[in-house]
């Protein structure tokens, strides 16, 4: 009977982790994003 309770705890074990691990994937990959784009940049066009 015990077994059921112990697949269980493990699948939300597995569930929790992975969903922590794509949060933490996310939110470094957005870092990263912001990070090579400077605050205050303008686009100029090129004179002629």
């Amino acid at each position: 009977m015990k077994s059921p309770v112990v697949i269980v705890t493990a699948a939300l074990t597995v569930a929790i982790l992975l969903a922590a691990s794509f949060l933490i994937a996310t939110g470094t990959r957005g870092e990263n994003a912001l990070a090579h784009t400077p605050a205050g940049t303008t686009l100029t066009s090129p004179e002629r």
